[in-house]
């Protein structure tokens, strides 16, 4: 009997994400150079990922 492909383990997501998380898009904007060491970590800009 085999297992219903909605049951497999969350580990064998291979998709990627298209949003960031706040820590992501902050290291993202340092390396970028738009993110300055005073500034406040809400209201960031809207930022892509790179691939």
């Amino acid at each position: 009997m085999s297992q219903h492909p909605s049951l497999k383990s969350k580990n064998t997501i291979k998709a990627k994400r298209s949003v960031l998380k706040r820590f992501e898009r902050v290291d993202l904007l340092k390396k970028r150079g738009q993110f300055l060491p005073n500034q406040k970590v809400t209201g960031l800009p809207k930022t892509k990922p790179d691939f």
